[in-house]
Protein backbone atom coordinates (compact mmCIF):
# COMPACT_ATOMS: atom_id res chain seq x y z
CA UNK A 1 0.00 0.00 0.00
CA UNK A 2 1.39 3.59 -1.18
CA UNK A 3 1.96 6.44 1.42
CA UNK A 4 -0.78 8.39 0.11
CA UNK A 5 -3.02 5.68 0.21
CA UNK A 6 -2.99 5.15 4.09
CA UNK A 7 -3.83 8.92 4.49
CA UNK A 8 -6.66 10.01 5.61
CA UNK A 9 -8.84 11.58 2.48
CA UNK A 10 -9.12 15.05 3.89
CA UNK A 11 -5.50 14.70 4.08
CA UNK A 12 -5.22 13.87 0.64
CA UNK A 13 -7.39 16.25 -0.29
CA UNK A 14 -5.15 18.77 1.65
CA UNK A 15 -1.94 17.64 -0.37
CA UNK A 16 -3.69 17.76 -3.64
CA UNK A 17 -5.11 21.43 -3.11
CA UNK A 18 -1.41 22.65 -2.44
CA UNK A 19 0.37 21.34 -5.58
CA UNK A 20 1.11 24.59 -7.67
CA UNK A 21 -1.48 24.24 -10.53
CA UNK A 22 1.95 24.51 -12.86
CA UNK A 23 2.47 20.98 -11.98
CA UNK A 24 -1.54 19.86 -13.25
CA UNK A 25 -0.91 21.72 -16.71
CA UNK A 26 2.56 20.93 -17.74
CA UNK A 27 1.90 17.94 -19.42
CA UNK A 28 -0.86 20.02 -21.02
CA UNK A 29 -1.74 18.50 -23.48
CA UNK A 30 -2.06 14.79 -22.74
CA UNK A 31 -5.16 13.64 -24.41
CA UNK A 32 -7.36 15.15 -27.68
CA UNK A 33 -8.87 18.25 -27.29
CA UNK A 34 -12.91 18.59 -28.35
CA UNK A 35 -13.58 21.74 -30.42
CA UNK A 36 -17.60 22.13 -29.80
CA UNK A 37 -19.64 23.34 -32.98
CA UNK A 38 -22.35 24.74 -32.16
CA UNK A 39 -24.13 24.62 -35.84
CA UNK A 40 -24.90 21.87 -38.17
CA UNK A 41 -22.10 20.84 -40.78
CA UNK A 42 -21.75 23.16 -43.80
CA UNK A 43 -21.92 26.60 -42.05
CA UNK A 44 -19.51 29.14 -41.62
CA UNK A 45 -19.29 27.73 -37.89
CA UNK A 46 -18.18 24.44 -39.28
CA UNK A 47 -15.86 25.53 -42.16
CA UNK A 48 -13.73 27.87 -39.77
CA UNK A 49 -14.12 25.11 -36.86
CA UNK A 50 -12.61 22.02 -39.27
CA UNK A 51 -9.79 24.15 -40.58
CA UNK A 52 -8.39 25.20 -36.94
CA UNK A 53 -9.04 21.73 -35.76
CA UNK A 54 -7.30 20.36 -38.96
CA UNK A 55 -4.12 22.68 -38.62
CA UNK A 56 -3.66 22.59 -34.55
CA UNK A 57 -3.91 18.51 -34.71
CA UNK A 58 -0.79 18.87 -37.73
CA UNK A 59 0.75 21.45 -35.24
CA UNK A 60 4.14 19.58 -33.39
CA UNK A 61 3.98 22.18 -30.70
CA UNK A 62 0.60 21.18 -29.49
CA UNK A 63 1.11 17.69 -30.30
CA UNK A 64 -2.75 16.33 -30.24
CA UNK A 65 -5.87 16.23 -31.62
CA UNK A 66 -8.33 18.66 -31.91
CA UNK A 67 -11.29 17.05 -32.39
CA UNK A 68 -14.40 18.80 -33.71
CA UNK A 69 -17.81 18.12 -32.65
CA UNK A 70 -20.97 19.29 -34.02
CA UNK A 71 -23.76 20.13 -31.34
CA UNK A 72 -26.46 22.03 -33.25
CA UNK A 73 -29.58 22.52 -31.41
CA UNK A 74 -31.47 25.33 -29.61
CA UNK A 75 -30.84 27.86 -32.26
CA UNK A 76 -26.66 27.43 -30.94
CA UNK A 77 -27.26 27.40 -27.16
CA UNK A 78 -26.54 24.08 -26.88
CA UNK A 79 -23.05 23.39 -27.85
CA UNK A 80 -22.47 26.77 -25.93
CA UNK A 81 -24.09 25.28 -22.54
CA UNK A 82 -22.44 22.01 -22.78
CA UNK A 83 -18.74 23.86 -23.32
CA UNK A 84 -19.63 26.04 -20.53
CA UNK A 85 -20.41 22.64 -18.30
CA UNK A 86 -17.39 21.03 -19.41
CA UNK A 87 -14.58 20.29 -16.67
CA UNK A 88 -12.44 23.71 -17.00
CA UNK A 89 -8.97 21.35 -18.10
CA UNK A 90 -8.45 23.02 -21.57
CA UNK A 91 -9.63 19.62 -23.37
CA UNK A 92 -13.16 21.35 -24.35
CA UNK A 93 -13.32 24.60 -26.55
CA UNK A 94 -16.57 26.15 -28.17
CA UNK A 95 -16.24 28.37 -31.09
CA UNK A 96 -18.66 30.99 -31.28
CA UNK A 97 -20.49 33.30 -33.88
CA UNK A 98 -22.27 36.35 -32.43
CA UNK A 99 -24.46 34.10 -30.70
CA UNK A 100 -22.34 34.39 -27.42
CA UNK A 101 -23.48 38.36 -27.33
CA UNK A 102 -27.01 38.14 -28.27
CA UNK A 103 -28.13 34.99 -26.17
CA UNK A 104 -28.08 36.79 -22.76
CA UNK A 105 -30.21 39.47 -24.72
CA UNK A 106 -33.00 36.95 -25.95
CA UNK A 107 -33.24 34.36 -23.25
CA UNK A 108 -34.88 35.85 -20.44
CA UNK A 109 -33.71 31.66 -18.75
CA UNK A 110 -30.23 30.39 -20.07
CA UNK A 111 -28.90 27.30 -19.38
CA UNK A 112 -25.87 29.25 -18.46
CA UNK A 113 -23.96 32.50 -17.94
CA UNK A 114 -21.79 33.28 -21.22
CA UNK A 115 -20.01 36.09 -19.09
CA UNK A 116 -19.81 33.77 -15.88
CA UNK A 117 -19.35 30.67 -17.42
CA UNK A 118 -16.87 30.40 -20.35
CA UNK A 119 -13.55 32.13 -20.44
CA UNK A 120 -12.30 34.01 -23.74
CA UNK A 121 -9.63 32.43 -25.13
CA UNK A 122 -8.75 34.21 -28.63
CA UNK A 123 -10.64 36.31 -31.94
CA UNK A 124 -10.56 33.89 -34.48
CA UNK A 125 -12.07 36.20 -37.66
CA UNK A 126 -14.76 37.70 -39.23
CA UNK A 127 -16.71 36.63 -42.31
CA UNK A 128 -18.95 39.15 -44.53
CA UNK A 129 -22.87 38.95 -44.71
CA UNK A 130 -24.53 38.56 -48.01
CA UNK A 131 -28.10 40.19 -49.12
CA UNK A 132 -29.00 37.71 -51.07
CA UNK A 133 -32.19 37.12 -53.06
CA UNK A 134 -34.01 34.37 -55.36
CA UNK A 135 -33.55 34.97 -59.05
CA UNK A 136 -37.05 35.38 -59.89
CA UNK A 137 -37.11 38.54 -57.61
CA UNK A 138 -37.07 42.12 -59.78
CA UNK A 139 -33.78 43.70 -58.09
CA UNK A 140 -30.72 43.65 -59.32
CA UNK A 141 -29.26 46.14 -56.95
CA UNK A 142 -30.12 47.15 -53.13
CA UNK A 143 -31.67 50.23 -54.00
CA UNK A 144 -34.19 48.61 -56.24
CA UNK A 145 -35.26 45.80 -53.80
CA UNK A 146 -35.57 48.80 -51.54
CA UNK A 147 -37.78 50.87 -53.90
CA UNK A 148 -39.89 47.15 -54.72
CA UNK A 149 -40.55 47.05 -50.87
CA UNK A 150 -41.61 50.49 -50.29
CA UNK A 151 -44.02 50.12 -53.27
CA UNK A 152 -45.61 46.45 -51.79
CA UNK A 153 -45.21 46.64 -48.03
CA UNK A 154 -45.80 43.32 -46.59
CA UNK A 155 -45.45 41.31 -49.56
CA UNK A 156 -41.84 40.20 -49.78
CA UNK A 157 -40.48 38.29 -46.84
CA UNK A 158 -37.02 37.77 -45.79
CA UNK A 159 -35.95 34.22 -44.26
CA UNK A 160 -33.54 33.39 -41.46
CA UNK A 161 -31.86 31.02 -38.86
CA UNK A 162 -34.38 31.56 -36.50
CA UNK A 163 -35.83 34.40 -34.12
CA UNK A 164 -33.10 36.90 -32.90
CA UNK A 165 -30.55 34.82 -34.76
CA UNK A 166 -27.98 36.74 -36.27
CA UNK A 167 -29.05 37.02 -39.79
CA UNK A 168 -32.52 37.73 -38.18
CA UNK A 169 -31.06 40.87 -36.77
CA UNK A 170 -29.14 42.20 -39.53
CA UNK A 171 -32.30 41.60 -41.52
CA UNK A 172 -33.87 44.00 -38.53
CA UNK A 173 -31.11 46.97 -39.11
CA UNK A 174 -31.80 46.88 -42.87
CA UNK A 175 -35.76 47.30 -42.13
CA UNK A 176 -34.99 50.18 -39.09
CA UNK A 177 -32.67 51.83 -41.19
CA UNK A 178 -34.63 52.12 -44.44
CA UNK A 179 -38.17 52.08 -43.47
CA UNK A 180 -39.23 49.19 -45.53
CA UNK A 181 -42.26 46.31 -44.48
CA UNK A 182 -40.98 42.51 -45.20
CA UNK A 183 -42.26 39.80 -43.56
CA UNK A 184 -40.03 37.60 -41.32
CA UNK A 185 -39.96 33.17 -42.18
CA UNK A 186 -37.73 31.50 -39.37
CA UNK A 187 -35.92 28.33 -40.04
CA UNK A 188 -33.90 25.62 -38.32
CA UNK A 189 -30.61 27.48 -38.68
CA UNK A 190 -29.05 29.38 -41.31
CA UNK A 191 -28.12 26.70 -43.47
CA UNK A 192 -31.91 25.80 -44.08
CA UNK A 193 -33.04 28.90 -44.48
CA UNK A 194 -30.43 29.65 -48.07
CA UNK A 195 -31.58 26.67 -49.12
CA UNK A 196 -35.50 27.43 -48.76
CA UNK A 197 -34.10 30.78 -50.81
CA UNK A 198 -32.30 28.60 -53.48
CA UNK A 199 -35.56 26.45 -53.69
CA UNK A 200 -37.80 29.52 -54.55
CA UNK A 201 -39.87 29.18 -51.37
CA UNK A 202 -38.91 32.85 -49.96
CA UNK A 203 -37.45 35.99 -51.57
CA UNK A 204 -34.22 36.97 -49.50
CA UNK A 205 -32.20 36.19 -46.99
CA UNK A 206 -28.65 37.66 -45.47
CA UNK A 207 -26.33 34.97 -45.00
CA UNK A 208 -22.68 34.38 -44.58
CA UNK A 209 -20.91 34.60 -47.67
CA UNK A 210 -19.13 31.49 -46.99
CA UNK A 211 -22.82 29.46 -47.61
CA UNK A 212 -23.61 32.01 -50.74
CA UNK A 213 -20.42 31.20 -53.19
CA UNK A 214 -21.67 27.79 -54.33
CA UNK A 215 -25.30 28.85 -54.82
CA UNK A 216 -24.62 32.19 -56.42
CA UNK A 217 -22.10 30.66 -58.47
CA UNK A 218 -24.61 27.76 -59.70
CA UNK A 219 -26.93 30.51 -60.38
CA UNK A 220 -29.63 29.77 -57.47
CA UNK A 221 -29.24 33.07 -55.87
CA UNK A 222 -28.93 36.60 -56.97
CA UNK A 223 -26.50 38.33 -54.25
CA UNK A 224 -27.15 41.89 -53.69
CA UNK A 225 -24.56 43.20 -51.72
CA UNK A 226 -22.32 43.03 -48.96
CA UNK A 227 -23.08 44.17 -45.80
CA UNK A 228 -19.47 45.26 -44.48
CA UNK A 229 -17.04 48.33 -44.90
CA UNK A 230 -14.91 46.53 -47.78
CA UNK A 231 -15.43 44.20 -50.23
CA UNK A 232 -14.70 40.04 -49.47
CA UNK A 233 -12.91 37.79 -51.86
CA UNK A 234 -14.68 35.49 -53.45
CA UNK A 235 -17.73 38.12 -54.22
CA UNK A 236 -15.54 40.63 -54.47
CA UNK A 237 -17.14 42.23 -57.91
CA UNK A 238 -20.20 42.85 -55.15
CA UNK A 239 -20.86 46.21 -54.04
CA UNK A 240 -20.42 47.00 -50.25
CA UNK A 241 -23.27 48.60 -48.59
CA UNK A 242 -21.61 51.89 -48.74
CA UNK A 243 -20.86 51.43 -52.56
CA UNK A 244 -24.89 50.72 -52.90
CA UNK A 245 -25.82 53.94 -51.48
CA UNK A 246 -26.46 52.53 -47.72
CA UNK A 247 -22.99 53.04 -45.38
CA UNK A 248 -24.66 52.65 -41.97
CA UNK A 249 -26.06 48.88 -43.04
CA UNK A 250 -22.81 47.33 -41.97
CA UNK A 251 -22.92 43.50 -39.91
CA UNK A 252 -20.16 41.10 -40.07
CA UNK A 253 -19.99 38.16 -38.53
CA UNK A 254 -17.42 37.41 -36.18
CA UNK A 255 -16.02 34.25 -34.73
CA UNK A 256 -14.22 33.57 -31.07
CA UNK A 257 -13.11 30.48 -29.62
CA UNK A 258 -13.88 30.17 -25.52
CA UNK A 259 -13.22 27.86 -22.99
CA UNK A 260 -14.94 26.66 -19.93
CA UNK A 261 -14.76 29.39 -17.09
CA UNK A 262 -11.71 28.73 -14.58
CA UNK A 263 -9.53 26.92 -17.12
CA UNK A 264 -5.95 27.68 -15.58
CA UNK A 265 -4.44 30.86 -16.99
CA UNK A 266 -2.08 28.82 -18.65
CA UNK A 267 -4.02 26.38 -20.48
CA UNK A 268 -5.95 29.56 -21.35
CA UNK A 269 -2.03 30.91 -22.84
CA UNK A 270 -1.48 27.80 -24.30
CA UNK A 271 -4.92 27.21 -26.53
CA UNK A 272 -4.14 31.52 -27.51
CA UNK A 273 -0.68 30.96 -28.46
CA UNK A 274 -1.42 27.56 -30.51
CA UNK A 275 -4.56 29.27 -32.23
CA UNK A 276 -2.61 32.23 -33.10
CA UNK A 277 -0.04 29.98 -34.75
CA UNK A 278 -2.93 28.20 -36.51
CA UNK A 279 -4.57 31.65 -37.57
CA UNK A 280 -1.82 32.97 -39.22
CA UNK A 281 -0.66 29.97 -41.33
CA UNK A 282 -0.34 31.45 -44.99
CA UNK A 283 -1.99 27.94 -45.91
CA UNK A 284 -5.36 28.25 -43.57
CA UNK A 285 -5.10 32.07 -44.08
CA UNK A 286 -5.51 31.46 -47.85
CA UNK A 287 -7.86 28.44 -47.45
CA UNK A 288 -10.32 30.57 -45.26
CA UNK A 289 -10.10 33.75 -47.52
CA UNK A 290 -11.34 31.42 -50.28
CA UNK A 291 -14.39 31.25 -48.55
CA UNK A 292 -14.62 34.99 -47.50
CA UNK A 293 -13.26 34.30 -44.01
CA UNK A 294 -10.47 36.93 -42.77
CA UNK A 295 -8.72 35.64 -40.10
CA UNK A 296 -8.04 37.20 -36.89
CA UNK A 297 -6.26 36.85 -33.23
CA UNK A 298 -6.64 38.91 -30.01
CA UNK A 299 -5.68 38.38 -26.15
CA UNK A 300 -8.23 36.75 -24.05
CA UNK A 301 -9.00 40.59 -21.95
CA UNK A 302 -9.21 41.98 -25.77
CA UNK A 303 -12.12 38.83 -27.03
CA UNK A 304 -13.92 39.60 -23.65
CA UNK A 305 -14.01 43.39 -23.89
CA UNK A 306 -15.94 43.13 -27.80
CA UNK A 307 -17.74 40.80 -26.59
CA UNK A 308 -19.13 43.13 -24.18
CA UNK A 309 -19.29 46.07 -26.76
CA UNK A 310 -21.10 43.63 -29.01
CA UNK A 311 -23.82 42.81 -27.11
CA UNK A 312 -24.30 46.76 -26.04
CA UNK A 313 -24.72 47.22 -29.86
CA UNK A 314 -27.03 44.56 -30.75
CA UNK A 315 -28.77 45.36 -27.35
CA UNK A 316 -29.96 48.81 -29.35
CA UNK A 317 -31.10 46.77 -32.81
CA UNK A 318 -33.36 44.40 -30.38
CA UNK A 319 -35.13 47.36 -28.32
CA UNK A 320 -35.39 49.02 -32.37
CA UNK A 321 -37.04 46.02 -33.49
CA UNK A 322 -39.17 45.21 -30.32
CA UNK A 323 -37.87 41.81 -29.68
CA UNK A 324 -38.79 40.47 -25.86
CA UNK A 325 -36.61 37.78 -24.55
CA UNK A 326 -38.72 35.01 -24.32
Amino acid sequence: MSFLARLPPAVIALIVLAVPITVWTQDYPSKPVRLILPFPPGGGTDTVGRAIAQTMTAQVSFGQPVVPDNRPGAGGNLGLELAAKAAPDGYTMVLSSPLIAISPLLYAKLNYDPERDLAPVTRVGITRKVLVVHPTVPARTLKELIALARKNPGKLNVGSGGMGSANHLTSVLIQTRTGINIVHVPFKGASAALAALASGEIDMVVASIVGVVPLARAGRVRPLVVLSETRGSPLDDLPTSAEAGFPDLTDDTWYGMFAPADTPRQIVNRLNQELHKALTNPTVMKRLASVGVETQTSTPEELGRFVRSETARIAKVIKSAGIKPK
